[in-house]
């Protein structure tokens, strides 16, 4: 299924939307680390097999005009200590706690007779929230990075797709020079987040103006501060989010590698990770002639070894060219020379999505 230009991408849209659309409900399935540690993984087979059992499961699949029930794992929703949760969408209903033995009756009951199952939803005292929106922990939320994690299958490109995925990448290739881009960025005051706080357009816009015959845009996904797991759960929910960030800034800078830094402790992210860019490969978003471009570009992963250092920008340039991780004197900033001395852009994954 190769996309060749934006035009295509914009037909794919709609067709994965519409076939989406056909799934009369959805079960997510949280496939965030805290869950999968609790067994959502078990519960998610179990419900699967349950569902194909009765013939009633349906895939983003173009060609079928049934209907069915769609089987999703997730991103984290957030509420990890009532993991394992299983969401039902479109009446938002969030159960908590799920057993493997609660699938037959979240089949029988909600699948097919539309009942709620009480138990199984969050209460305090007598009251009992049936949907997530009203939960006291969600309804102050309003989610930005994060939007998609928790409401869209993590491991596949079509529901990205489906949900406007690439779309910006496309408005950036078809109506914007490189420096238009980097202007709407500084206009955005989008800063990174890893904590410096430096300008993301400024950044992009001085590796832009930087001439070399290689450039590179650098993801540091090496959160090494103890109990912060907001990049994890980017790289695990909603990894082509990343990707596209990444081509994006690829574009606007001129770079045509890119490569995230994500720790090894982090396995379920370097797996939805490596899986994410397979598929945009196999698709034509990254790699030769992105969409029918001049834009070329592609992503490698680098796992780190676990050292707190390599979050730190010259440690973690350090490492991915294969020395020690330690931090060096810079005589030049990193937009001038940083990656093998080349003009580099690194950001944070929070800040990439934007």
């Amino acid at each position: 299924m190769l996309i060749h230009n934006i035009s295509e991408l914009k037909e794919k849209k709609e067709l994965y939307k519409a076939s989406l659309d056909k799934q009369y409900k959805k079960v997510i399935v949280c496939g965030g680390t805290g869950c999968v540690a609790g067994g959502s993984l078990n519960v998610y087979e179990e419900l699967k097999r349950l569902v194909e059992e009765k013939g009633i499961l349906a895939e983003v699949d173009l060609e079928k005009e049934d209907q069915g029930i769609g089987m999703k794992k997730s991103g984290c929703h957030g509420f990890c200590e009532r993991g394992p949760l299983v969401r039902i969408e479109p009446e938002g209903y969030l159960y908590l706690k799920v057993k493997v033995e609660d699938c037959e009756e979240i089949v029988e009951e909600t699948l097919v007779n539309n009942k709620p199952i009480e138990r199984l939803m969050y209460k305090d005292g007598d009251k009992v929230y049936q949907t997530q929106e009203s939960i006291p922990f969600y309804k102050r939320q309003n989610r930005i990075v994060l939007e998609h994690c928790g409401h869209i299958d993590a491991e596949s490109i079509q529901e990205y797709i489906a949900h406007d995925g690439y779309m910006a990448l496309a408005k950036v290739l078809e109506e914007m020079t490189p420096e238009e881009v980097c202007e709407e960025v500084i206009k955005s005051n989008l800063r990174g987040r890893g904590g410096g706080g430096y300008p993301a357009g400024k950044k992009w816009s001085q590796v832009l103006s930087f001439p070399s015959d290689m450039k590179y845009v650098v993801c540091n996904g090496d959160e090494g501060d103890p109990g912060a797991f907001m990049d994890r759960s980017i790289m695990e929910g909603d990894p082509h989010s990343v990707i596209e960030g990444m081509t994006i800034a690829a574009y606007a800078t001129g770079a045509s590698e890119g490569y995230i830094y994500v720790r090894a402790e982090y396995p379920l992210a370097v797996k939805r990770l490596t899986k994410a860019i397979e598929e945009a490969r196999a698709v034509g978003l990254l790699g030769k002639n992105i969409l029918g471009t001049d834009l070329s570009f592609d992503i490698h992963i680098s796992q780190g070894a676990g050292a707190f250092v390599c979050g730190e920008g010259s440690a973690l340039m350090a490492s991915i060219e294969g020395e020690r991780g330690m931090p060096r004197v810079k005589t030049k900033r990193t937009v001038e020379e940083g990656l093998w001395r080349k003009p580099t852009v690194i950001n944070n994954v929070e800040t990439l999505p934007m």
